[in-house]
């Protein structure tokens, strides 16, 4: 059985949400809750990188990233979560992290940041792709070009549009796409779906709208059905 190294986790206890997302997507972790912590921890453990909080104490959570890259062996990649009002505090802070998501964060996007820090330190295969036609979806940095040209989606667009290229030729009612898709937790109607596609359809352009493809009186399908209708 393997072992996968641990991600480093401040503050301790970390969020609900946060363990949550960590351990759905099977990535063990142990938390810290102060520098001190950091500087007592044991030299001879390898960290998969760290997650660090800033939260309603961001000068804690920056001290930590401090200590951990002042370690013989610093402790990276390292990511930060952090709240829309306090982006500030990471000015002329760069070499703290690697990269950031804005908190309250969705887990698909955490787990997809997190793929790539580690894909680009080396920890991590090559990007996965989804290739369908002209279509190719960077599933590591959330890009997506169709024909070679670059589409600028909306995080849920590049969501839904993944979501349904994962399936092709298959069908999903709108109720489906929001819980698959929006999640559980979204309380939105049917409507917010027709809009979402009616935009990636123009994104798409002319020549690529009809991927996906309406089902009358039941939801929408991507690509061809098996049957080629």
């Amino acid at each position: 059985m393997t072992v996968l190294e641990p991600w480093l986790v401040h503050p301790d206890p970390p969020p609900p949400e946060l363990v949550q997302t960590l351990e759905l997507a099977g990535h063990a972790w142990k938390a810290v809750g102060d520098e001190g912590a950091v500087n007592r921890m044991d030299r001879e453990v390898t960290w998969r990188g760290a997650i660090v909080v800033l939260g309603d104490a961001p000068e804690t959570g920056l001290a930590v990233c401090r200590a951990l890259r002042k370690r013989d062996v610093p402790v990276e990649p390292l990511m930060l979560l952090v709240r829309g009002a306090g982006l500030t505090d990471l000015e002329l802070r760069e070499d703290l992290y690697d990269d950031f998501c804005l908190d309250p964060f969705h887990p698909r996007e955490l787990e997809a940041r997190l793929r790539h820090l580690l894909w680009r330190a080396g920890s991590g295969s090559g990007p996965e792709m989804i290739e369908y036609r002209d279509l190719a979806l960077n599933l590591e940095t959330y890009q997506a070009a169709i024909d070679g040209r670059p589409l600028d989606l909306t995080y849920m667009e590049y969501e839904l549009l993944k979501f349904l290229a994962q399936h092709p030729g298959r069908v999903f009612t709108r109720e489906t796409l929001l819980s698959r898709v929006w999640g559980y937790e979204y309380y939105g109607g049917a409507r917010t779906v027709d809009v979402h596609v009616r935009r990636l359809r123009a994104k798409l352009g002319e020549e690529n709208a009809g991927l996906i493809t309406t089902v009358r009186s039941v939801g929408y399908r991507f690509g061809q059905s098996r049957w080629g209708v």
